[in-house]
Parts: C-alpha cells; sequence; structure tokens
C-alpha cells in the first residue's frame, strides 16, 4: 500500500508539493484551517510545519511495514541509509590533517571540516575533505588539486556518488545560503556566515531539497556564482525550492567579485547582516 492510498482510504484530502504530499494537521490538538503538514510520498514520515506534530503514516494507521506492497524495499533502504550506526567510508590510515591556511581560509576552518593530506593513489597532491550527510555519515571524499599540476581539479572517491547537501548546518532566522562549490562554503563560514551549504554545482535536482523543512529550515538564499551558468542555476534553484514550499531569495555577489570563494570578511558580515539581521 502507498501513502497515497492510504490518505484515501482514510478520506484525507491532500495536495502534491514536491516530493510531499500536502495535507491538514493530524494532531487533535491542532485546528490547521489551511493545510501545514507535509507527508514524503514513499517514506511515509509527516510533520506539521506550523506546530512541529510529527510521525509516521504507515504507523499512525497500525499498517505494517513488512507488509508493503511497493513501497516495502525504497522504505527498507532509505531507513538503512539514515540509521546513524550505519558505516560509511572510512579514513586512510595515513591521513594527515591539514593545518595550513590556504586560499585565506584559516587553519580552524580547515580543522573543523576534517580536511587532511594523504600519499594513497587517490589523494596525492590533493586537499581533501570528508563528505558527511545528514546522518554524519562520510558518503565520500573530495580532494582539491592544491599544486596546480593535476588534470582533473576535484576528485570524487569512490565516484558515481550522489552528493549530498553539505554540510548540515543550524540556520539563521530558520534560513539557509547554498553556494555552488565547497570552496564558496568553507569561505562564507570562515568569515561568520554559519548557515552556508554547497550544492555542489548548479545541476540540482528537486530531491536534494526535499528534507529541508523537516529539518526546520523555511527559507533559501541562493549565492551561486555571477556568471551564466550560476545565475541560471540559480533561477532552477530558485523554481524547486518554491515546489517544496520554502521562501526563496536570489543574492547578488557584492560588486567586483564572481563567487563567494573571493569575498572578504568585511563583505561576508556585511551580507549576513543585510539578509538576517
Amino acid at each position: 500500500m502507498k501513502v497515497a492510498q492510504i490518505l484515501v482510504d482514510k478520506g484525507i484530502s491532500y495536495t502534491t508539493s514536491g516530493n510531499d504530499y500536502l495535507i491538514k494537521c493530524l494532531s487533535p490538538k491542532h485546528e490547521d484551517n489551511n493545510p501545514s503538514m507535509r507527508i514524503d510520498k514513499e517514506l511515509g514520515i509527516f510533520q506539521c510545519m506550523s506546530c512541529g506534530y510529527k510521525g509516521n503514516i504507515f504507523i499512525r494507521f497500525g499498517i505494517q511495514v513488512n507488509k508493503l506492497e511497493t513501497s516495502k524495499e525504497r522504505i527498507k533502504r532509505k531507513i538503512e541509509e539514515l540509521r546513524w550506526d550505519r558505516i560509511g567510508c572510512q579514513f586512510p590510515k595515513d591521513m594527515i590533517p591539514y593545518v595550513g591556511s590556504w586560499r585565506g581560509i584559516s587553519s580552524k576552518t580547515y580543522t573543523k571540516f576534517e580536511a587532511f593530506k594523504s600519499a594513497e593513489k587517490e589523494f596525492i597532491n590533493r586537499l581533501v575533505f570528508p563528505i558527511r550527510d545528514i546522518t554524519g555519515r562520510i558518503v565520500c571524499f573530495m580532494g582539491r588539486d592544491d599544486t596546480g599540476t593535476l588534470n582533473k581539479r576535484y576528485l570524487i572517491h569512490p565516484g558515481g556518488r550522489p552528493l549530498p547537501l553539505f554540510p548540515s548546518v543550524e540556520p539563521i532566522k530558520d534560513r539557509i545560503c547554498i553556494v555552488e562549490g565547497i570552496f564558496d562554503m568553507l569561505n562564507l563560514h570562515d568569515k561568520g556566515m554559519t548557515n552556508a551549504i554547497t550544492t555542489f554545482g548548479v545541476n540540482v535536482k528537486s530531491s536534494l531539497f526535499s528534507t529541508l523543512k523537516l529539518q526546520g529550515i523555511s527559507g533559501v538564499d541562493i549565492l551561486y556564482d555571477n556568471d551564466d551558468a550560476g545565475k541560471k542555476g540559480a533561477e532552477k534553484a530558485e523554481e524547486l525550492l518554491k515546489e517544496e514550499g520554502l521562501s526563496t531569495r536570489i543574492v547578488e555577489i557584492p560588486e567586483g567579485r564572481n563567487d563567494p570563494a573571493e569575498l572578504t570578511t568585511k563583505q561576508v558580515l556585511n551580507l549576513r547582516k543585510f539578509l538576517y539581521e
């Protein structure tokens, strides 16, 4: 049985919003005049964006997960992916924490994001970062050529894995700021804008944003690069975020700069003040 069928069987009206269904809150204590509860189409996880009431539609109506039809394997897989104790990628044994201050980013920030160097084949001549998902599991490593000698500036290892929004952050006034690259994100964090998250490029899909509301995020500021690709990517991201019911703002890079990685401390603090204070 699918989530939509449960809603129909229970006489619950719903509309589609991105990867969720939108319904009136199921809490008996909440008189929800305007639908404010979102339910994941596959997992059945729900949360009211107004009162915070949350749970699972299958459990709520006593439906056993192991008796589900087409949703069974997908639910099992996603639950496994979200388990805190699931083992992800492991740090190489010869890793050495990076304590430099390359590209104007302090050693404190590199330490915060667990940057390291390694002599393993995949990581030689690269500054490497573990990329963690929302559960804290390392899904892959990203290595950046810091010597100018390699054919590929960036390397993902293991390859072929979908990259999550990174990192998981505390929003500022319920908002986050998305940027294109990892060094855009690092520079903003380093200089005081700690709600910055990288989307690893501008070719984003709606699934990337599907859990933001469940994390208590109500709005997203889009700070992509000041070029044609960045501008087009910002418009696409804005469209997808609005489909998820999130407030969006496209933010222009301060004059004289091309991307967030170039912003000075003064510019970052001014930007933070402008957006959130």
